[in-house]
């Protein structure tokens, strides 16, 4: 891109009669750097045309916290529609769309739950906070928690809702995933009361996905996007890795020379990720950080990955919807 005499606009680079581009409004608040057409009806981006909410920006603490969140979100969007998977506003199509609320807790009897329901994804802003994200993770007993792992989780629920219920892939999801007739309410309780089944890491990708077959899902999906996006990364890097495992042991080579997203065969994907998550690991010890990948994932758990690739390729059919006001 480049900038026009008016220092407000940008076109192509080298392409005086392309269409006209700008900065997302929230440029203004140092919470997206994406452009957007002159031309197409809202000042917003795709990313952040779906926020129905944000923070309270007359607090000092809340832009900082929102900056973050954003920096999060515009990552999981990015790998969406690197999917090809649609990303709607719900203000565009209200039956069908994606929406995100960020609020903060209003006092002790009013705390803000994360979770998702029907398209709508509400976070705590309080997870944007590095020391509380860390308190909590280890109140929870977690092995990884970040925001982008929130995101990419809770989106996963609502995707859930449109690639496999009242589908097709609903049959094959219930196999591999369990039951989601089972009732939720109770098989939170029976989680925190009893915890996971003793063998869990020989069946589930986490701890958590064995609390429903809905959280098995969204926790498999965070993993599938976590997966994607860090082979693409490397792609783009041009990395290749050829570890040399130990003495006696076979050496784990991938050369990571194309793009995930444009893999058919999700097993392609495994034999690049082992060797580059093994490698990452390592760096990550060597300047004395916890595993960035910190997860084993067992044989059951990559069938479960390559279902949901299969299904991602195969796409969803988006359903009309009458014009709607836009944010």
């Amino acid at each position: 891109m480049e900038p026009q005499a008016d220092e407000v606009t940008f076109r192509l680079f080298g392409q005086p009669d392309s269409a006209t581009y700008a900065y997302c409004q929230n440029h203004e608040h140092e919470a997206c750097n994406w452009l957007v057409p002159t031309d197409c009806g809202t000042p917003f981006c795709t990313a952040c045309a779906l926020n129905r909410t944000i923070p309270n920006l007359q607090e000092p603490e809340n832009l900082a916290r929102w900056q973050k969140l954003e920096v999060a979100k515009h990552r999981l969007v990015f790998s969406l529609l690197c999917l090809r998977l649609p990303v709607i506003s719900q203000f565009a199509n209200p039956g069908f769309g994606l929406a995100f609320d960020f609020k903060a807790d209003e006092g002790p009897e009013n705390k803000v739950l994360t979770g998702h329901d029907e398209g709508l994804i509400t976070l705590n802003i309080a997870e944007a906070d590095s020391v509380q994200r860390e308190q909590t993770r280890q109140n929870m007993a977690e092995a990884y928690r970040t925001l982008l792992g929130h995101f990419r989780h809770e989106v996963g629920h609502y995707y859930w809702d449109r690639l496999i219920n009242n589908t097709p892939n609903l049959e094959e999801c219930r196999r591999l995933f369990g039951d989601d007739r089972e009732d939720y309410g109770k098989a939170l309780e029976r989680h925190y009361a009893e915890g996971p089944p003793a063998d869990w890491p020989e069946r589930y990708i986490s701890a958590y996905a064995t609390t429903h077959a809905w959280e098995d899902w969204a926790e498999t999906w965070a993993h599938y996007l976590h997966i994607m996006d860090t082979l693409q990364t490397a792609h783009a890097f041009g990395l290749s890795v050829d570890t040399q495992a130990g003495a006696g042991q076979e050496s784990l080579e991938a050369d990571i020379s194309r793009d995930p997203y444009a893999e058919e065969d999700f097993c392609n994907i495994m034999e690049q990720w082992l060797p580059l998550v093994f490698a990452l690991n390592s760096l990550s010890r060597s300047m004395g950080q916890p595993d960035a990948y910190p997860f084993v994932i067992p044989p059951p758990a990559v069938e479960k990955l390559a279902f949901i690739h299969r299904v991602c390729r195969a796409g969803i059919t988006v359903p009309a919807s009458p014009p709607a006001a836009l944010p």
